[in-house]
């Protein structure tokens, strides 16, 4: 795991001290707060484990893990004006050193304005601005510590630093409202540390800490103006051509081999990329995932289009540098009926074109979700990401050392259920034609099938006419209910299609919603996010966003953080894994976009069929934009049957029952029943699986992220926070 860590102090000179590099001064670390100055002795020091510091007092922040020399660039205009940019930027120093200067100023939205994935830093004097992304894969925590303010990308380290103890709350309101930011607000699975809402930035002076949004707000009174749909398309597609070609235009890395990593040598009926395989270890260059969907396939077709060398580096192997590595995942475990055959025909007629190098990595068993779950890392928060950690693993390994996934695409360019009720705000009723019409005809056709849009429009209208504060109270409201699982289990969309596309856009068409684990939550932990909501309802909100645009924000938020735990807990040595649809400028260029075109059947193949064709690429396979709901069903509810004993163990005695979230006895019916077959959100269960793992590693973790004659006497949640009620 890698990020970045700092704090800023009530005075200068103040709190405890960085530690200077192994016996070598740093030429931005101020002499007069150096620990070791006769004059100015101060408090002990404290700095990070394996800690690479950039610029000292006042206001330090160092990089930890192992971040590769690229994606570490410091750029100065004096003393005490200075950049630091971590990730992948496709800036220049020039452009680096303009929006320093236009920060310093106040124009905080130009930090997040180049292309790539990345987090900002600025420094003005004794001003510190952290600047987080749109979407929130690049999340900034902050907590109060030592008379000031720390700040990192990374929970764990400030809960480490502060010594925190666990949020049962915030866990109580994740599993009850995930996708609802109201419940949630900025809390984190670590009381006392905070997390920066996307969109937002971080501004620290002497300690003292604000919050500011950099990006426009439209008037709730009037709509804002909106591109044509060409143009909307056209910015779409360079902003996702700049997005690959940033990552293209990057240096070339091969993994790290270590003495335990070399290649054996040759083995029967192995190769090269077999071996490398087996051992864990991605291959050099640039590569992509190619699953057969409209996203993946888009990202692989656009990197191998680019001019330049889309593949490994000169020198590596016959042919390098003139093809892509595009990587596809067959499961040969699924159940009989094999939903991904399609995909799996997809991808090989888009690997035709001959710049991809196609490889296919067949999965059994061993590759199901829920498989290996007693091994794996600690991640920094719990996601669902966790039960399917090794699938990924196993399909990542044959990867490249850079991989380009499409994560994001659905979040971005889907419309929302609720941005019918924005059509209706606007007062553009005939757009709603084409979305009602299509739904009427989703589930095929029934005697129910012509009252579908006459259903739709009147949820719509509804959630219209609804206030945000109506909204949140409902809900409040009904979570507690007697009888609650129950009437939530009834009107419930199902994973793997148990109920329609009418049933779960209606359910949608709300300001906020239970999550799909809200059913098996004791009354004590309804209750809980139930206060949550209330409070947060009558909480000024400001300038307030139209019932889609919110939703359709807390969607993507809330996947952009299950994909920094996927990057996490899926992490191979020596691989990064780029998602260009969550980077800023793409995820700007798709909000651009008009919602009459958003809320149109397959309006997200149809705008990447656009951005191909505009790149030059028009022949695609038939099926193209078909979704995989399915495979992902069917693969889950394989995986549960396969690991239903194990699931069983590890619900025989869960932390979650000692923290009072969840009975026991229920859950384990529950995960009984969908291995069997029964119509249950296996979402829901892979979120209560995957927290209580989470819980698991947390508290068998050893050592501490800090160290120095100041660092925490002991580890964040010590002592065993969750603890089992006497008998």
């Amino acid at each position: 795991m890698r990020w970045l860590v700092g704090w800023s102090s009530t005075a200068a000179g103040t709190g405890p001290r960085p530690a200077a590099y192994s016996g070598t001064d740093s030429p931005d670390l101020d002499h007069p707060s150096r620990p070791d100055h006769p004059d100015d002795p101060g408090p002990p020091m404290v700095h990070p484990v394996g800690a690479q510091l950039l610029w000292g007092d006042p206001g330090p922040l160092w990089a930890v893990g192992d971040w590769r020399p690229d994606e570490v660039r410091v750029v100065r205009d004096d003393p005490a004006t200075r950049l630091a940019v971590l990730g992948r930027c496709g800036a220049s120093d020039e452009e680096l050193r303009v929006g320093l200067l236009a920060a310093r100023g106040g124009a905080l939205r130009h930090l997040t304005a180049w292309p790539g994935s990345y987090t900002a830093v600025a420094q003005v004097g004794r001003r510190v601005t952290i600047a987080g992304d749109l979407a929130g894969a690049r999340p900034v925590f902050h907590t109060a510590w030592a008379g000031g303010t720390a700040y990192a990308t990374a929970a764990l380290p400030l809960a480490d630093l502060i010594e925190a103890q666990l949020d049962v709350g915030h866990l109580a309101a994740l599993l009850a409202l995930p996708d609802s930011p109201e419940a949630l607000g900025d809390s984190t699975p670590y009381k006392g540390v905070r997390r920066v809402p996307p969109g937002h930035a971080l501004i620290l002076r002497d300690g003292s800490r604000d919050i500011s949004g950099y990006e426009p707000m439209a008037s709730l009174a009037i709509a804002a103006p909106q591109l044509a749909p060409d143009q909307a398309v056209e910015g779409v597609r360079e902003a996702l051509v700049e997005a690959v070609r940033t990552r293209l235009a990057a240096p070339r890395h091969a993994p790290e081999h270590g003495f335990g990593d070399r290649d054996p040598g040759p083995v029967p009926g192995m190769g090269p990329a077999q071996r490398r395989a087996a051992r864990g270890a991605p291959a050099a260059g640039i590569g992509a995932d190619l699953s057969g969907g409209s996203a993946s396939a888009t990202l692989a077709l656009l990197a191998a289009g680019l001019p330049g060398m889309p593949g490994t580096p000169p020198g590596l192997g016959a042919g390098a540098g003139e093809r892509l590595l595009a990587v596809t995942f067959n499961d040969l475990a699924a159940e009989a009926g094999r939903p991904r055959e399609a995909e799996i025909a997809r991808a090989h007629a888009i690997a035709t074109n001959p710049r991809l190098r196609h490889v296919v990595v067949a999965a059994g068993p061993e590759a199901l979700p829920y498989a290996d779950l007693s091994s794996g890392p600690l991640t920094d928060e719990p996601g669902p990401a966790l039960v399917t950690a090794e699938r990924h693993r196993h399909r990542l390994a044959a990867g490249s050392a850079d991989h380009l996934v499409g994560n994001g695409a659905r979040q971005v360019l889907d419309a929302h259920p609720a941005r019918l009720a924005d059509l209706l705000m606007d007062r553009r009723r005939r757009h709603l034609l084409r979305p009602v019409s299509a739904l009427a005809r989703a589930d095929g056709a029934t005697a129910q099938s012509l009252f579908v849009p006459f259903t739709v429009y009147r949820a719509a209208r509804r959630l219209a006419r609804t206030s945000y504060r109506e909204g949140l109270e409902e809900l409040a409201a009904r979570l507690l209910r007697p009888g609650f699982a129950a009437s939530h289990q009834a009107d419930e969309p199902v994973t793997g299609g148990a109920v329609g596309a009418v049933d779960a856009s209606l359910a949608a068409l709300t300001w906020c919603r239970p999550g799909p684990a809200a059913r098996w939550l004791t009354g004590e932990a309804l209750a809980e996010v139930s206060v949550r909501l209330q409070a947060a309802a009558v909480r000024p909100t400001g300038l307030m966003q139209r019932p889609g645009e919110r939703r359709a924000a807390a969607a993507l938020a809330r996947h952009a953080a299950d994909h920094r735990v996927f990057e996490q807990a899926a992490e191979i040595r020596s691989q990064r894994l780029h998602a260009p649809f969550l980077d800023n400028q793409v995820v700007r260029a798709c909000r651009a976009l008009p919602e009459a075109l958003r809320v149109q059947p397959g309006a997200r193949a149809s705008v990447l069929r656009a951005v191909l064709a505009g790149s030059g690429i028009r022949e695609l396979p038939p099926g193209w934009g078909a979704t995989s709901h399915a495979a992902h069903a069917a693969a889950a509810r394989a995986g549960l049957r396969a690991s239903v004993d194990p699931l069983m163990e590890l619900f025989a005695a869960p932390l979650l029952a000692d923290a009072g979230l969840i009975d026991a006895r229920v859950v384990r019916a529950a995960l009984h029943a969908a291995a069997e077959g029964e119509a249950l959100p296996l979402d829901g269960l892979a979120e209560l699986v995957s927290t209580e793992i989470w819980l698991r590693r947390l508290l068998a973790r050893r050592g501490t992220c800090w160290t120095g004659s100041a660092a925490p006497r002991q580890r964040a949640v010590a002592g065993g926070v969750v603890r089992r009620p006497s008998l």
